[in-house]
């Protein structure tokens, strides 16, 4: 049965990464880091599970309208960033990846995000206890519990339905956010997001822009990091400013390759374009400046098993990517669009300037997290992924009516199956590490 599992675990795998050679990927290296990790590297294993039953769910969730989906939602796709990309300054907490967003049932999304609260449980307390690496100091901090876990489940899916049941009886909250300061555990990331956007006082010295540029001879360039940025031949220098600058809404500064970003799509092609005015000598022009992504788009993993579920995601994967990222946020970003070049499909989007994100770490160690700041941290989560599905349809509310019954009705079912699940993925991560040789 192990050695069944193993095979089905490496196929799955390959259907997105190529195949798993004594070469071990990038991408695969930072999967071994823990169960958690593994998780967010292999979206398409959680697809594949539902698709041959092996994840089974309750019917009734099948039956519900179809919704724009995350596609790989997780606790650390979720975090801090401002609206309208580089080009606004408001800060809110919401999903921050749409890479595998799709039409799809609202249910993909919110099993697997239960599962990923254990998954993060089990990162931290594995952290504790010298189970996995640390990559920061933890020295000296307590860990959220399984009590912790099944609390934060609780008031995920509370939140869920309680978004649910305002835009059912007033459909106006969905051009609502989370855009106020949050309690407990997270304000002082959305002070960091506040801190760093284009109003704010570590604009220059901490934003995503200040930390990725240097000044060489009084013009901005990338900074020389070859662990980051790949500097440019001039033929794929000029190829790639020609097949981009009408997508841009500034000059074209700079542009490298960037390695190593994300996990689940580490090892898709990407680009940073630096844009904004040509020579910016003082603090205001450096304020127009910013960074805008152009990455290679593959297919959705969701669309690996279930490809005929909606017309829509027959559209082209970058295409489908910006559509559904535009449906689901309030305030969607400005520069967000899709081309094909050189026989592949790029999204194109702004980098935001204050973009926070959350890793385990953050909201399961320490005494804040222990004393209700992960499960604070879960109803936030709950809420900005149901405002997002609401916003797939903004000419009725059939979703969110049909949505608030049956969850209410499976709740306890639904995190008995998410951690039936969980202990699923823990098994894979050890048949998965096996497979590409991890030294212990």
């Amino acid at each position: 049965m192990l050695q069944s599992r193993k095979a089905y675990i490496k196929r799955h795998i390959e259907k997105i990464d190529g195949a798993l050679s004594s070469k071990i990927l990038g991408k695969h290296y930072k999967m071994q880091r823990s169960p958690f990790v593994f998780y967010r590297g292999s979206t398409q294993l959680f697809y594949a599970d539902l698709a041959n039953n092996i994840l089974r769910l309750p019917k009734p969730f099948s039956e519900m309208p179809l919704v724009c989906v995350m596609g790989d939602c997780h606790t650390s796709n979720f975090g801090f960033l401002t609206e309208e990309g580089s080009h606004g300054d408001t800060v809110v907490f919401a999903p921050n990846d749409f890479d595998d967003a799709c039409i799809g049932h609202a249910i993909w999304d919110l099993m697997r995000f239960l599962v990923s609260l254990a998954l993060a449980s089990d990162h931290c307390q594995g952290l504790r206890h010298g189970r996995y690496e640390a990559d920061r100091e933890i020295a000296g901090k307590v860990s959220i519990t399984n009590h912790d876990t099944a609390l934060a489940m609780s008031n995920f899916i509370n939140a869920y339905v309680e978004i649910c049941d305002q835009v059912y009886q007033d459909p106006a909250v969905i051009y609502q956010a989370i855009d106020y300061p949050p309690e407990g555990k997270l304000l002082k990331f959305y002070q960091k997001a506040c801190r760093r956007s284009a109003i704010g006082e570590e604009f220059s010295t901490k934003s995503a822009l200040a930390k990725a540029v240097e000044t060489q001879q009084g013009q901005l360039r990338f900074q020389n990091r070859p662990d980051k940025y790949v500097r440019l031949d001039n033929s794929t220098y000029i190829n790639l400013e020609q097949a981009f600058a009408p997508y841009m809404d500034d000059p074209i500064i700079d542009i490298v390759g960037r390695k190593n970003a994300g996990t689940g799509s580490a090892n898709m092609a990407r680009f940073y374009f630096l844009v904004g005015p040509h020579e910016p000598h003082d603090e205001a022009s450096f304020a127009r400046c910013h960074i805008v992504e152009v990455k290679q788009q593959r297919r959705a993993a969701p669309l690996l098993y279930y490809p005929d579920l909606c017309p829509v995601n027959r559209l082209n994967p970058a295409h489908l990517t910006a559509r559904c990222q535009k449906k689901m946020q309030r305030r969607p970003d400005l520069l967000l669009d899709e081309v094909e070049w050189n026989n592949a499909h790029w999204l194109i989007r702004s980098r935001h300037h204050a973009k926070v994100g959350l890793d385990p770490e953050d909201i399961g160690l320490g005494k804040k997290a222990v004393d209700g700041g992960f499960s604070e941290f879960a109803g936030y989560c709950g809420k900005a992924i149901a405002l997002a599905h609401c916003r797939s349809d903004r000419r009725s509310t059939s979703f969110e009516e049909t949505a608030s019954k049956v969850i209410r009705a499976h709740q306890s079912t639904l995190i008995d199956i998410a951690l039936q699940h969980f202990n699923q993925v823990i098994e894979d991560y050890r048949l998965f590490c096996s497979i590409t040789g991890k030294v212990d």
